[in-house]
């Protein structure tokens, strides 16, 4: 796609990029590797590790519990709104200078909630770390697409989604270990290990040339407020007592949002990829992975009051329970990841939604008195259909994506998994007030969402959907014979 086929001897990449022609060579690219794994796990621990020292922060600091809550959202409100500005930003700056400045600001403010004596002070920095957090993770995607051979790109990408999710299996139990033995502030500090990690192993990042576009800064502010007063209005709709404010602040979104839209449809490089979301192929994956988080957001935060409420488990017995779907995924998602090199997409991803489609029916309809095992064998059924779609899934947005696209390709999939478990959040926390939020209604709601993804998946077997792509992509990477 316009690349030119040779690099002056500045590029650090130079010399690799002429002996591999694709990907880093050995062994720089284990050391990539490394830093991006240890650099995702930071940022995805840290940011969910608060959720477990919630109560505890509350009684030290005296405040409320429903004030305290606002260190978790005003952190994902946050990563969602500047997810894509900084894709866009780090294409013009460098991904990798984007990713260690993002995990730079995430570090120092991981230091300075340590120090945190008010609730102010705390929300401050945890807007901080959500700044930093963004910045790595809106080019990582982008990152593990220079980093491994075309060949491994899915492989590469179910690494990073086990990390992913195991990461975020992890934080609540290691939150709870730190609480056991030390007051909650360290609970924020267990991950600089992590940070001084992949600072160490950065060096070793890719460093393709930047470009030279203009960076449309009013177009980040406009993407910015778009996501956090359409997410922060159906937030408040749930939680706040006023319908009409939170209509007003949706609505206002938007109004915001029609106007960006429009202005980003002049843009050659537009912050909201819509150049990219012309394409079929990506558009059917985007909206296949927003249906698939919701689902499984759904039936994961729902899961615990149904067990509660109507099996009467314990706390420790509900998360012994749930623990089978991410430990199910960290197998299976790498093995989707090596598939989907060999595989189409399309293909993976439909099985993958029609086993989850099983599994969420089994979990309705659980027998009347169900034990550990009668549920711990179907969430491990429905996270292994989960960890069968995704990895394949972002495999094909990203490797659909022209090479010079790839940031914004990356911001775009994980602003999608951002809102689609914003939105599945909203959404059981509104079944929970209409009294229908712990039985089995969330499984059945989760039914008919992974429907729609498989749907979507299938639909991209399709020659005249598929095809256009392979030979775009093939254009910008010569050797890329597995886009599906």
């Amino acid at each position: 796609m316009g690349r030119p086929t040779t690099k002056p001897a500045t590029d650090p990449d130079h010399a690799a990029r002429k002996v591999t022609n694709d990907g880093l060579p050995l062994p720089r690219r284990y050391l990539a590797i490394g830093a991006l794994c240890a650099g995702t796990a930071l940022v995805i621990i840290d940011g969910g590790i608060a959720n477990v020292a919630l109560p505890t922060i509350a009684r030290d600091l005296g405040v409320g519990s429903s004030a305290v809550v606002a260190i978790v959202t005003v952190y994902q409100l946050m990563l969602v709104m500047l997810l894509l500005p900084f894709a866009g930003l780090g294409e013009r700056i460098g991904l990798k200078r984007m990713y260690q400045v993002g995990q730079t600001i995430f570090t120092v403010a991981t230091l300075l909630c340590f120090f945190a004596k008010s609730l102010p002070f705390l929300l401050v920095v945890r807007g901080a770390q959500a700044v930093g957090a963004a910045g790595a993770l809106s080019v990582s995607s982008a990152l593990i697409r220079q980093t491994y051979p075309v060949k491994q790109l899915g492989r590469g990408l179910g690494i990073n989604s086990v990390i992913v999710s195991s990461s975020a299996a992890a934080a609540p139990t290691i939150g709870g270990l730190v609480l056991a033995i030390a007051p909650w502030p360290w609970v924020f500090a267990c991950a600089i290990p992590f940070a001084l990690v992949s600072l160490a192993l950065g060096r070793a990042l890719p460093n393709p040339r930047p470009g030279h576009a203009h960076f449309d800064v009013l177009g980040a502010v406009m993407c910015a407020a778009m996501f956090g007063l359409v997410i922060g209005g159906a937030e408040s709709a749930v939680h706040g007592n006023s319908p009409v404010v939170s209509a007003a602040i949706v609505a206002t979104g938007v109004l915001v949002g029609y106007y960006f839209v429009r202005r980003e449809r002049q843009d050659a490089n537009p912050i909201l990829p819509l150049d990219l979301l012309r394409r079929p192929v990506i558009a059917l994956s985007v909206i296949g992975a927003y249906t698939a988080f919701i689902a499984s957001m759904t039936l994961l935060l729902s899961t615990p009051f149904r067990l509660t409420h109507e099996f009467g488990y314990s706390a420790a017995l509900v998360g012994a329970a749930i623990a089978p779907w991410p430990l199910t995924n960290m197998i299976v998602a790498p093995m989707a990841g090596w598939l989907s090199d060999r595989i189409p997409a399309g293909l993976l991803g439909g099985v993958g939604m029609t086993i989850s489609v099983i599994a969420l029916l089994l979990i309705a309809f659980l027998p009347a008195h169900p034990s550990y095992f009668d549920i711990a064998w179907r969430m491990a059924l429905c996270g292994s259909g989960f960890g069968t779609f995704l990895p394949p899934n972002a495999r094909l947005i990203i490797g659909s994506a022209p090479r010079e696209r790839a940031a914004a390709a990356g911001g775009l999939i994980s602003t999608v998994r951002l809102c689609g478990q914003t939105t599945g959040a909203t959404l059981v926390a509104m079944l929970l007030a209409l009294g229908v939020g712990a039985g089995r209604t969330p499984p059945l709601v989760a039914v008919g969402l992974a429907v729609i993804a498989g749907l979507c998946s299938l639909a991209r077997l399709r020659p005249s959907i598929r095809n256009p792509t392979r030979t775009e992509v093939q254009g910008d990477v010569p050797t890329l014979k597995t886009t599906r």
